[in-house]
Formats: structure tokens, C-alpha cells, sequence
């Protein structure tokens, strides 16, 4: 009879693996898969909220088509908006910068500014009803709206995730797989002035 079968040998291999079982089952309480499970949840919601932000982007250009042919003093209000455009999308937070205040401060500021241009852009409309009429004008107003809401959405989902990945990194036992991972708490995203994260209401508007 082998070593490995005499009842001490059997013993010894039912031992090995419980403490295999016991250090499993520890690293699982103290967060060590938890917490790269949902720091990888929160980054794939910054992706859909880049995502929003570069499709308002993207209307830009035809909204300021649609604006030239409004009047000579909106040229200032619409040039706002091309340069906040391009500033906007100058600035990127990929998800290794997530968990840096003051690249993630840039991006939110970027953003407001190109909210707030589109929006003064919006309400100068309301003084050429010819406009207001024209079938692009009210499409891409519609889309605009939509968009706005998408952008909403898609910030709250990413700030869910940020808020439970952050509780993972920042309480015990969790805390304890966090810090042998190094794993940082994220940003959330805060709007650069109170209530910019809330989509604008357009009623009464077309």
C-alpha cells in the first residue's frame, strides 16, 4: 500500500484540499473577484455615457447648418457652439482615468459648455418662426431632446455602478481584496452646475 493510500496519507490530501476550499472561499469574502467584477460594470457604463455625449456631438454639424441661414447675429452663438464642440470631444476619460478627479472635472466642464451653447443656440431660434418651420429644425431638435435624456440615463446607470464599486473598495471585507488588487474608488460624474445633468425641456418649443 502506497503512502499516499494509508489513512495519514488520505487524511493529509482531505486536508490540502480544505485549506484549498478555506482560501478560496476567503479571497471570494474579502472582495478579491467582487471588486474587478464591478470596477469592470462601472467602466462599461462610462463607455455608453462617452457613447451619448459623442452622438449630441454629432449633431452639431447639422444643427449649425440648419442655424447659418437663421440671421447675421446668431453667427456669435453658433460659432460658441462648433468651438464648445470641439473642445467637448478634445477631451477624453478613459476608464484607466476614472479614478482621477481633475481629468474627470475637464470632461464634466467641457460637456456643460456644450450643453449651455446648444441651449442659448435653441432659444435664439424662438424669434425666427420661418425657422422653427423648417422640417430639419424640428427634427434635429427632436433628436436633441432625446439625446439630452440618453445622456441623463446613461449618467445615472454610471454613477449606480460607481457608488456599488465604491462601497466594495471601501468596506470590510471587501476592502481587504481591494487593496491587494490596488484597486482605487471612481469618480462619479457630477454636472459643473446643479441640475445640468437633468435633460432640458423643449415643450413649447416646435
Amino acid at each position: 500500500m502506497s503512502a499516499s493510500n494509508t489513512p495519514a496519507g488520505m487524511l493529509s490530501r482531505i486536508g490540502r484540499y480544505a485549506l484549498v476550499t478555506l482560501a478560496a472561499m476567503s479571497l471570494a469574502a474579502c472582495g478579491f473577484n467582487s471588486v474587478p467584477t464591478k470596477q469592470e460594470a462601472a467602466k462599461a457604463k462610462w463607455a455608453d455615457v462617452q457613447a451619448a455625449f459623442q452622438e449630441r456631438a454629432n449633431l452639431v454639424p447639422n444643427l449649425a447648418a440648419v442655424a447659418k441661414g437663421a440671421a447675421e447675429q446668431e453667427k456669435a452663438i453658433l460659432t460658441g457652439v462648433v468651438e464648445a464642440r470641439a473642445k467637448a470631444t478634445s477631451i477624453q476619460v478613459n476608464a484607466d482615468d476614472l479614478n482621477d478627479p481633475a481629468k474627470m472635472q475637464q470632461f464634466q466642464q467641457a460637456q456643460a459648455n456644450l450643453g449651455a451653447n446648444l441651449g442659448r443656440l435653441l432659444a435664439s431660434f424662438e424669434a425666427y418662426p420661418d425657422l422653427k418651420s423648417i422640417t430639419n429644425y424640428q427634427m434635429l431638435q427632436s433628436q436633441l431632446e432625446g439625446q439630452e435624456n440618453r445622456i441623463r440615463i446613461s449618467v445615472r446607470d454610471y454613477n449606480a455602478a460607481v457608488q456599488d464599486y465604491n462601497t466594495e473598495v471601501r468596506t470590510f471585507p471587501t476592502m481587504i481584496g481591494a487593496k491587494l488588487r490596488g484597486a482605487d474608488p471612481l469618480v462619479p460624474y457630477q454636472a459643473a452646475t446643479p441640475g445640468a445633468e437633468v435633460a432640458p425641456s423643449l415643450e413649447g418649443k416646435m
